[in-house]
């Protein structure tokens, strides 16, 4: 029910019982003699008596009273917090969650003291998963860590929210990423073009050379929960992201043809989900079937549609290990350049396990196999990450680091008029370290810093590649 709606029931309520009749309630549930004491008292009760009196009809259980004296005192005080709390309390005592959760987000919104806001906003998250919006109590809860008096407070906020999440069946994942860099292009570290050692005729364009600039990540998903039994679950979900870029002046003058509007990209998608749990009983593992389907732009301009299907298996193993792999299938049509009208068939695993102090180690490998109309988007690749986490803060920041290597294979390439012998060959390096400044959140969101830094050596010049960048980002700490 929206707030006006709760606004025009308590004026209504005030028509039906004129103030004095309300402040003769007041002064029963004072405990005056009689109604007719009470009536008398009733035009000389202060304010002040007023909220005694509310008080004391909630502590005896007169819920309904509380709420036709808060209505009256909020008439002489409209933005006094504590009233607005007691409203909220008495609601929620008369099992009208609804109403409740409206005056408690009032009472959070004018109050100014950090113990009264924590109160609201509890008591707002409650009322929102009684009313039966549990995304509201998500809001609500966060709000909560805003204002949490102590560490114990915020980890008990923490899984109250993981609770909340298994209960919605709606889920919301946004991550926004500020990612300086000195190459958003891709491009090359050298203006010569060399395949295999040996110069070719002309240089490499300004807009083909690296770049330096910076990227600008919306990141969104989100998953709707269609039906769920005690071993399955079926769900549809979508995902949006958004990459801008801005370039640097260095760049605008090495490349003054070209805009960061031309390296812009975005990637869309819908899918559906079915996960189930397999395995025996000690030592239960999962697994999940996904079809997707979605669109991919780049530059301004759709670079290909796809549609994709996929599946996975966990196992839960011995130490708290967990093993997953993964298949998919992807064929892309609709497209701009018929390097991507292919089928791509991909195949992955993730080995991850506790080794001691709250760290953990993972290993994972990706393989890639595409088949493209045009030749030179016909590749096989594979790759391997290995990745440590400290369960342990140094300093502000709990660290992670990682290091991957990467290879890929096009059997067939040319360079202009130029066909590469033996086609071409990348071979990549790449390591980051990331820190997650969860102390300085807000509201449940820290600050996460991403150092990255790596080179790719092809023997076609063009692709010889160095990179290194730092991004900024906010990421949930539950």
């Amino acid at each position: 029910m929206p707030i006006q709606s709760a606004t025009n029931r308590g004026r209504n309520r005030l028509v039906l019982a004129p103030l004095q009749a309300v402040l003769a309630s007041a002064a029963l549930a004072l405990g005056l003699a009689n109604a007719g004491q009470a009536e008398e008292t009733s035009h000389n009760l202060t304010l002040d008596q007023a909220y005694r009196a509310a008080i004391e009809a909630l502590r005896i259980g007169q819920p309904d009273v509380t709420v036709a004296l808060t209505y009256g005192l909020l008439q002489a005080d409209p933005k006094n917090p504590v009233f607005h709390y007691m409203q909220a309390a008495a609601y929620a005592r008369m099992n009208e969650p609804e109403e409740g959760r409206q005056a408690a987000a009032l009472a959070y919104r004018n109050s100014s003291e950090q113990g009264l806001q924590f109160q609201s906003a509890q008591l707002a998250a409650r009322l929102s998963l009684q009313a039966g919006r549990p995304t509201m109590a998500q809001f609500w809860l966060r709000r909560t860590a805003i204002h949490a008096p102590d560490e114990k407070t915020e980890e008990q906020i923490a899984r109250d929210y993981k609770q909340l999440r298994r209960i919605n069946p709606w889920a919301f994942r946004i991550r926004a990423e500020i990612k300086p860099t000195d190459n958003v292009n891709n491009g090359a570290d050298t203006a010569l073009q060399i395949i295999d050692g040996v110069p070719v005729v002309g240089q490499l364009s300004g807009s083909a050379q690296a770049l330096s600039g910076a990227y600008g990540i919306l990141d969104i998903t989100t998953a709707h929960r269609l039906r769920q039994s005690a071993d399955s679950m079926t769900s549809v979900g979508g995902r949006l992201y958004v990459q801008r870029v801005s370039l640097s002046s260095e760049a605008k003058a090495q490349a003054p043809n070209v805009t960061g509007s031309q390296f812009a990209s975005t990637y869309g998608e819908v899918s559906i989900r079915h996960a189930m749990i397999v395995g025996p009983a000690e030592n239960l593992g999962s697994a999940a079937v996904e079809a997707a389907t979605g669109t991919s732009w780049f530059g301004g301009e759709r670079s290909y549609n796809f549609a994709r299907l996929g599946g996975e298996r966990t196992w839960r193993m011995a130490a708290g290990a967990q093993l997953r792999i993964n298949a998919t299938f992807e064929t892309r049509f609709a497209e701009r350049y018929g390097t991507n009208d292919a089928n791509i068939v991909g195949f992955g695993a993730l080995y991850h396990r506790p080794v001691g102090n709250g760290d953990r180690i993972s290993v994972s490998m990706a393989y890639r196999d595409a088949r493209a109309r045009w030749f030179t988007g016909t590749y096989r690749s594979a790759s391997v990450r290995v990745s440590y986490d400290l369960g342990r803060a140094i300093g502000p920041a709990k660290l992670s680091a990682g290091l991957v290597l990467g290879y890929s294979d096009y059997p067939e390439y040319a360079v202009s008029i130029f066909n590469v012998p033996g086609g071409r060959q990348d071979k990549s390096i790449y390591g980051d370290l990331s820190l997650f400044f969860d102390e300085y959140d807000y509201a449940g969101f820290a600050p996460m810093l991403r150092v990255r830094t790596g080179k790719k050596d092809s023997n076609v010049s063009r692709f010889d590649i160095r990179e290194f960048s730092v991004s900024l980002g906010i990421e949930s700490k539950f």
